[in-house]
């Protein structure tokens, strides 16, 4: 059951900020990031995929641990799952016109929830690739060493695009997070199913 729900709430954050994202007034899904929709009166909906779909992962990595199926494939996505959770109890800062009416750059100084979020945000990034490349040596099948592989490389590349995007203020920056993200969190929902159903 543990897969199951780790499966969903992968799957369930992807799609919740693309439906939201897409629907939210003054929201551009290409120049700004997901996390940016924890902001405004609709805030809520990202706070709550952020804590829920969080946690989903993170039970399922319990269950990997508790099977004792992979110890550290277990650890690095329950480490995935809690930066996600601690993304949401700590929002960004408005910046970057969203919330619609915020200054069109960043802050002169960024709040003490703005750096836990970025450094939750590092964890997140970090821990996926390094639960894929876990995932290359531990999980049986070529095809899954050779996907798992290409993920982690994809994803490290990917993570280091959009910090460079970030930094630079690119106004496709939102842009190359989903291009990551999607196929990141796909990955996960597809290693939890195969779990399951083995």
């Amino acid at each position: 059951m543990a897969y199951w729900i780790g499966a969903g709430g992968s799957a369930l954050f992807v799609l919740v900020f693309l439906i939201d994202g897409w629907r939210r007034p003054g929201y551009s899904p290409v120049r700004h990031p997901v996390s940016a929709l924890a902001l405004g009166t609709r805030g809520w909906i990202q706070t709550s995929n952020f804590l829920c779909c969080g946690a989903a992962i993170t039970l399922g990595a319990l269950g990997i641990v508790t099977s004792g199926r992979d110890l550290l494939l277990g650890i690095a996505l329950g480490v995935f799952g809690l930066g996600l959770v601690v993304s949401g109890v700590f929002p960004m800062d408005p910046m970057r016109g969203y919330p619609p009416g915020s200054p069109d750059g960043d802050p002169a100084d960024f709040s003490t929830r703005h750096r836990l979020h970025d450094y939750a945000g590092a964890v997140v990034f970090l821990a996926l690739p390094a639960a894929a490349a876990v995932a290359a040596f531990v999980l049986p099948g070529m095809i899954w060493t050779a996907v798992s592989a290409i993920a982690a490389a994809g994803l490290l590349f990917g993570f280091s695009a959009f910090g460079t995007a970030w930094e630079d203020n690119s106004p496709k920056a939102g842009l190359v997070q989903r291009a990551v993200i999607i196929p990141g969190w796909l990955w996960v929902t597809a290693v939890f199913l195969h779990l399951a159903s083995h």
